[in-house]
């Protein structure tokens, strides 16, 4: 039995997530941590400082303010960590980096299965491909959704980027630009409305033809799916860094 420690419990992702554990006789959600009050199965603390029992592993889907008391928790009682929230800045995530160090971390901006095989497609079309097509991202969320360009976007864009040895640039916004557009650059586009769970786009376009890989998610399971999938292989796992890539054999 592997025991979770859900951060973000009273969230739309932490319910996900615990309707996911309980239909695997494998795990239990042994406590939350949730400045929200909800009625669970298990007991919910305010903050990390509260909480009384140590876990095997702790899936966070709450906030990103939550980052430095989870980390301290986690490296104090040595417990890996499954991190799923996105919005982290640059300073955030080199200490997320340090951190794995210390733990097992297992990071990724997108837990789902689907979307870290079409990262895994863009990157092997843009090797084909090459320089001779331009690359455009297109995403799609909610209309609750804060961060923009959200994190898969940025992952999609990083992979690509890394065929072409990191040397392209992200065009965010085009309307205050006059020119045209640059080879050496990714544009990335952010759409928000209604209840779209998130969708990625990843266009090829050279010169009379255009290749468009897709990725649609029709719920929120898939991505508790992806994070009780990755705690249950990071339990036991020396310590580093992981991501789905890890458990799908995409390196």
């Amino acid at each position: 039995m592997i025991n979770i420690l859900l951060s973000g419990a009273c969230g739309k992702m932490g319910n996900a997530v615990a309707r996911c554990v309980a239909e695997d006789e494998d795990l239990k959600i042994i406590a939350g941590v949730d400045k929200a009050e909800m009625l669970c199965d298990f007991p919910i603390y305010k903050s990390f400082d509260d909480v009384k029992s140590i876990p095997d592993v702790i899936i966070d889907f709450s906030h990103v303010a939550v980052l430095d008391s989870l980390i301290t928790f986690a490296v104090k009682n040595n417990v890996p960590v499954i991190l799923a929230t996105t919005g982290y800045n640059a300073e955030q995530i080199e200490k997320i980096k340090n951190t794995a160090n210390k733990i097992p971390v297992f990071f990724t901006a997108n837990m789902s299965l689907g979307v870290n095989l079409l990262c895994s497609l863009a990157k092997s079309a843009a090797k084909i491909l090459g320089s001779n097509f331009d690359v455009e991202i297109i995403e799609k969320h909610h209309n609750q959704k804060i961060d923009a360009p959200s994190g898969t976007a940025l992952m999609l864009a990083n992979a690509v980027n890394q065929v072409f040895d990191d040397k392209y640039t992200y065009e965010y916004d085009r309307h205050s630009k006059r020119q045209k557009r640059t080879k050496s650059e990714i544009g990335i586009h952010a759409i928000r409305g209604g209840t779209i769970v998130g969708e990625h786009d990843v266009i090829f376009a050279g010169h009379d033809e255009v290749i468009t890989l897709s990725h649609a998610a029709q719920s929120k399971e898939v991505f508790a799916a992806g994070a009780v999938k990755a705690a249950k292989f990071i339990v036991g796992k020396p310590v580093g860094m992981y991501d789905m890539g890890s458990i799908l054999n995409l390196k």
